[in-house]
């Protein structure tokens, strides 16, 4: 993330998703919440009031987070404390400041359950929107990212339980695959029960948009392709 974002670089940008016809659905403000290190994370929460502050001039009010992980070398690395008390409280408390800036420039928030973070499911996802209680908290859905190599066979069970838990409180779903072997993919191109994800999304209250990423730019032909024979149960595409 930028420590600052000049004025300038704001228009330009701007003036381009107008050209353009683009929706900017969210800015990513990721960092590590919980970084060993307290000066990493004191940085982190300055460059995310740069970016919260650049949200209005780009059209988007949402900002994008991660619940953060105690391997202080990669943010996408499981640590064996992440699931520790401490970890929790780290997380929770650095989530309210992140919600005073988000408060500050009038954005939401989505933080995303990922494996490899304190929130690493549906239920610790339910569990913080439940203590923090703040409309400006939502969820980024990612399906692949509640799922491994070890829970695949539960894979319809563990979705049909994290739209139950997370469905209202969904602002955007991302649609990227995984293998049952555990390797991320193209959507399309993995094991992720696609058609029961969108169609659970459809049976909430989300007609938010479906993101795909993590994906090469010659995949996204093939992948939008994949995803139209589920969208005619959503409304929005």
């Amino acid at each position: 993330m930028p420590e600052q974002v000049a004025p300038a670089l704001i228009n330009r940008i701007a003036k381009a998703i107008r050209e353009r016809n683009i929706e900017v659905a969210a800015v990513s403000g990721t960092f590590n919440m919980i970084h060993p290190d307290r000066a990493r994370r004191e940085d982190g929460f300055r460059r995310l009031e740069t970016i919260a502050g650049s949200c209005a001039g780009l059209g988007s009010g949402l900002v994008t987070l991660c619940s953060g992980t105690f391997d202080a070398g990669d943010m996408w690395r499981e640590h064996p404390e992440n699931n520790s008390p401490a970890a929790w409280q780290l997380m929770r408390s650095g989530m309210e400041r992140a919600l005073t800036i988000a408060e500050r420039y009038d954005v939401q928030l989505g933080v995303e359950p990922e494996m490899a973070n304190v929130i690493n499911s549906a239920a610790k996802a339910r569990r913080l929107l439940v203590e923090v209680q703040s409309s400006r908290l939502k969820i980024v859905l990612d399906a692949a990212n509640l799922l491994s190599r070890e829970n695949f066979a539960e894979a319809p069970a563990i979705l049909e339980r994290a739209l139950a838990a997370l469905g209202p409180e969904i602002a955007i779903a991302h649609a990227k695959d995984l293998t049952r072997q555990g390797a991320f993919a193209a959507a399309g191109k993995g094991d992720v029960p696609f058609e029961l994800y969108v169609t659970l999304l459809a049976k909430t209250a989300f007609r938010g948009p479906l993101i795909l990423h993590g994906l090469e730019e010659s995949e996204v032909d093939g992948s939008v392709a994949f995803l139209e024979k589920f969208l005619r149960v959503m409304k929005v595409s």
